[in-house]
């Protein structure tokens, strides 16, 4: 599926540590006026800077996106594929429930099979063998459909502060290694983009949540999460969702470029609404929602049609909250609703 490009969104958001945060640099320096653990940080507009990775964000994001599938799911594979569930790509005692592990017996066993039968769609079937959260942040074997960049801060923004802390044993309530100071950030302004490409709503309503909760401060990002630093609010500042495989119609609404299919008002389209028979190979749902967005123009070049989300109550009200109706129905099927 990632050999065709039919959907994409681009959120655009703030993060600003609502408390003490750390992401530690990894390495411990000679330099005795620093403290023992620093700040991950890079060369950003021609100076030195802390920032948060990419991967580091997207790690804290899709712990907590398994945490709400297996709340509401399964936490094993089932028998067969269809099932809301997650899997753990760090179980390595439990090759069955490691989509590290058993998609790549699959691919091998597929590669072998398509040298037989030239049809055979081995990137579907690893699709539709996969748990929702490997589905859309991939594995060894399936690519990830979500990128999130690097959160530079704006300048002048940022509040570094230098703390102490010590390990206490648990046996004797002494210290058990300490005194140690470490750097974090206390105040400051942290934009990034996440992107999503050939989505299904669904994932999109994941995403939607898992953003929801980070602002609530149910989970954190970073070092000593656990101890009270990570936790940051979330600001929303805008969201495009674009199909470059369309265009406008001039009367309010769009159509694919061949003209095959027309959507005679602007529609949140999900990859199931715009591939075509491949969508039953994969088994991507059917959601489209009709949505309001703040406009709906076309892409640079005149190719391509994007919806405009221009203010978080926008994002929220008019992306996310159709995005998380079509959730709602992999959660709870309509037949048994």
């Amino acid at each position: 599926m990632h050999k065709r490009f039919v959907n994409h969104c681009t959120i655009e958001l703030t993060l600003k540590p609502d408390g003490p945060i750390l992401i530690k640099s990894g390495r411990e320096g000679a330099d005795p006026t620093k403290p023992d653990m620093e700040f991950v940080d890079t060369y950003y507009e021609g100076r030195r800077s802390i920032y948060l990775p990419g991967s580091s964000l997207k790690g804290a994001i899709r712990a907590h996106a398994e945490r709400i599938v297996r709340t509401v799911g399964g936490e094993r594979r089932p028998p067969e594929p269809g099932s809301l569930w997650a899997s753990d790509p760090l179980d390595d005692r439990d090759e069955t429930n490691n989509p590290n592990k058993y998609l790549e017996k699959l691919k091998d066993k597929k590669k072998k099979e398509k040298a037989e039968d030239r049809h055979l769609s081995i990137g579907a079937e690893l699709y539709r063998q996969s748990c929702f959260t490997t589905q859309l942040f991939g594995s060894t074997s399936v690519a990830s459909r979500l990128r999130i960049e690097d959160a530079y801060p704006q300048k002048g923004s940022l509040k570094l502060e230098e703390r102490n802390g010590v390990a206490i044993d648990r046996v004797f309530g002494s210290v058990a290694v300490g005194p140690f100071n470490y750097q974090v950030c206390t105040g400051g302004e942290f934009n990034t983009k996440i992107h999503l490409k050939n989505f299904t709503l669904a994932q999109l309503g994941l995403i939607g949540l898992v953003l929801r909760d980070l602002n609530d401060g149910w989970f954190g990002i970073g070092f000593a999460k656990s101890r009270g630093l990570g936790t940051v609010a979330v600001t929303l500042k805008k969201a495009v969702v674009q199909y470059p495989g369309c265009k406008l119609d001039g009367e309010g609404g769009f159509l694919t470029l061949s003209e095959s299919r027309i959507w005679p008002q602007p529609k949140l389209l999900g990859v199931g609404d715009l591939v075509g028979e491949d969508a039953e190979a994969y088994g991507f749902p059917c959601e489209e929602q009709p949505i309001e967005p703040d406009g709906m123009t076309a892409m640079d070049l005149e190719v391509g049609v994007q919806l405009l989300f221009e203010s978080e109550e926008v994002v929220k009200q008019k992306l996310f909250t159709p995005a998380v109706q079509a959730w709602k129905t992999v959660v709870i099927p309509p037949e048994i609703a």
